[in-house]
């Protein structure tokens, strides 16, 4: 691991700091997190919560339980400054900025350890809470722990919280192991409990969006880390000094900016079936001038008639695809939109609904048919982890040649398509795609590919969709004045 040198920090006001890191995915560090930042909520104090890593589902939990955005820092989709600059600016005025590791602690894309959490605290030198898994373990949860703090002893390791506590005995045998090998604290336990509090599907925790008890679930999470952690220790934990001259300058800077652009308004379809957004990747496009217009492709009858672009993230269509395609006029104003030319940026769920239709259980459900694929869902992901592409052929967004980072996580298969790989705009360095090494489908004035991108890291994907907005809003008010 390289972590890059911090800014020399000025002095001023600060907020306390803190990584919640596992041992593994599932260790419980999403249980800890949710219940902590609700748990510090309840006490009247303002948490601004952090996902390490692309996600959204466990970023959407977050979000709930803080009552305000969660934020992505990646160090492998983020140069260091743009870390440090979101870690800075959206933590200001905050009490608290929780960051929910992912994976193991040390788990990266190499050996080394590159683009983990351990490197992502060290860069932003934060202390870790670690939560491990004590399922059938006691003493040997000390080791572990041991071998954690061994393995980078930069790394400030400050307190544990053990998972899946059976009964007093079984917590008092490991409290004691870890603290006397260790001499790391033990600052709370989960019980174990009879059924897992995040409701489970395909793709891992359902988004809270769909959970019928995700305000019951946060509450109940609140009130083990009540009753559970020692809330005080971890509230003196990990001041950090916010660059407030370097912050303020920044919010400034962004006010300014949108002051002097001109409004255009970008719809954005966001609802149970796409709920997949990077919040600083709207925040990006406010930004640069534009007015989101929220849509819910479930319910509303078309798109509103005076939009400049549309961007369709990502999502659950296979779960909602009986209702999109009994909104039979929605689905008509997408395409006659992109038809007549609206810029359409639109990732994986957002691809998949652009498409003629998906195959579900022998059951074909049409879509918005812009382009000729049909899609089936597959029991196993079809691509998952961190992607690499290179713009090669002509499109709306994103100049030839560009290089750009992004990540994959999908069940879809494609299972039709009237098309060849040549016709594709993005070459795959790195990743799956959407056919033969390639993604990104043209028509017109739409891209739609598999792969997600975080703007913080990639400015040329808000750059491209603000130009593209722009000219067509220029293009309408030439053609409304003849």
């Amino acid at each position: 691991m390289n972590p890059q040198n911090n800014e020399q920090k000025s002095p001023g006001p600060s907020f306390s700091s803190l990584i919640i890191a596992g041992l593994s995915g599932g260790s419980g560090k999403s249980v800890a997190t949710v219940g902590l930042i609700a748990a510090l909520r309840r006490q009247g104090k303002m948490v601004v919560p952090f996902k390490k890593g692309p996600d959204y589902i466990d970023a959407g939990w977050m979000t709930l339980a803080a009552g305000r955005p969660c934020y992505n820092l990646d160090p492998y989709l983020m140069p260091s400054e743009a870390i440090a600059e979101s870690f800075h600016v959206h933590g200001a005025g905050a009490d608290f900025a929780i960051i929910e590791g992912n994976r193991g602690l040390y788990d990266g894309v190499n050996v080394d350890g590159g683009f983990s959490t351990a490197e992502l605290a060290l860069q932003l030198d934060l202390p870790v809470v670690l939560v491990v898994n004590c399922s059938k373990a006691t003493r040997t949860v000390a080791a572990m722990v041991l071998g954690c703090r061994g393995l980078e002893p930069r790394l400030r390791l400050a307190g544990v919280i053990l998972n899946q506590i059976a009964n007093p005995r079984h917590e008092s045998i490991i409290r004691q192991a870890v603290e006397k090998y260790t001499g790391i604290s033990v600052v709370g336990i989960i019980p174990r409990m009879k059924k897992d509090i995040f409701p489970m599907r395909h793709l891992g925790v359902t988004p809270h969006q769909e959970s019928g008890c995700a305000e019951a679930a946060v509450t109940e999470l609140a009130e083990i880390a009540e009753r559970h952690f020692d809330l005080e220790k971890i509230k003196k934990w990990g001041q950090t000094p916010i660059f407030e001259e370097k912050s303020h300058r920044i919010l400034e800077q962004r006010k300014k900016n949108r002051c002097l652009t001109p409004f255009f308004q970008i719809g954005i379809l966001r609802d149970m079936a796409f709920q997949f957004y990077y919040e600083e990747n709207l925040e990006a496009l406010q930004q640069g001038g534009a007015d989101l217009v929220m849509i819910d492709a479930l319910e509303s009858r078309e798109l509103p008639g005076n939009l400049d672009g549309l961007y369709i993230g990502g999502g659950f269509p296979e779960t909602s695809a009986r209702q999109l395609a009994d909104n039979v006029t929605f689905r008509e104003s997408v395409r006659k939109a992109a038809e007549a030319g609206l810029p359409i940026y639109a990732e994986c769920g957002g691809l998949i609904f652009l498409g003629r239709s998906i195959l579900l259980d022998g059951q074909e459900f049409p879509l918005a048919g812009v382009f000729p694929v049909t899609f089936g869902m597959s029991r196993k992901p079809q691509g998952h982890g961190y992607s690499i592409f290179t713009v090669e052929r002509e499109n709306p967004f994103y100049p030839i040649g560009t290089r750009i980072k992004g990540h994959e996580f999908r069940y879809s298969t494609v299972d039709a398509w009237e098309g060849e790989p040549e016709e594709l705009a993005l070459n795959m360095e790195r990743g799956t795609g959407f056919q033969s090494g390639r993604d990104g489908l043209i028509k017109k004035n739409v891209l739609a590919l598999y792969t997600h991108v975080l703007a913080p890291g990639t400015p040329e994907w808000a750059d491209g969709i603000l130009r593209a907005a722009r000219h067509c809003k220029k293009i309408r008010s030439v053609h409304s004045e003849i």
